[in-house]
């Protein structure tokens, strides 16, 4: 796992950090396509967060806005992490609570990604502006998470979106 991406424990948990949040608090059955038709990131970001507003976790008359915000994210630097693993992610105002959508892809998407391999797995995922703590240990959970070769193979072969929220549930239940 990149070292940036890592995040040390100690100490009772909850003391200094809150619960950190994982897919499991975060997807809903309804956020995650199990077809994307993206063939590259900045579809793969367009279709995501048209599910996020089709789904009502983010406004229609936002859309152009957050996708603005995610892209510039993007361009900064891709979120491609290897592994065939994307996750978009940044922090808006237009938002209350960090809201996110899972896409997997049968054929791969380009991504940039650090490996220069094509992303199978893309998880969008948006923080109120202003919360950096909880943006940062959001996308370091969810990077274990994905870190994590039998976790990716149960979601690339899973049948569909409701199989594909179960093993996330199975994965996010704390041990």
């Amino acid at each position: 796992m990149d070292a940036g991406l890592r995040l040390k424990s100690g100490g009772n948990s909850g003391e200094m950090w809150p619960r950190l949040m994982n897919l499991g608090d975060i997807l809903t059955l309804d956020t995650i396509l199990p077809d994307m038709g993206a063939s590259n990131r900045w579809e793969a970001i367009d279709e995501l967060v048209g599910r996020l507003v089709s789904t009502t976790k983010i406004r229609a008359e936002n859309r152009e806005a957050i996708e603005a915000v995610v892209r510039k994210r993007e361009s900064s630097m891709s979120t491609g992490i290897g592994f065939g693993i994307g996750i978009p992610h940044a922090s808006t105002d237009l938002i209350q609570e960090v809201v996110g959508a899972l896409g997997r892809s049968g054929k791969g998407i380009e991504f940039d990604a650090l490996d220069n391999q094509p992303v199978n797995l893309v998880v969008l995922f948006l923080v109120p502006q202003g919360q950096f703590q909880k943006h940062l240990h959001t996308l370091a959970s969810i990077a274990r998470m994905l870190h994590d070769k039998e976790f990716r193979q149960e979601l690339e072969h899973a049948p569909d979106a409701a199989a594909m929220l179960e093993i996330i549930k199975r994965y996010s239940a704390p041990s």
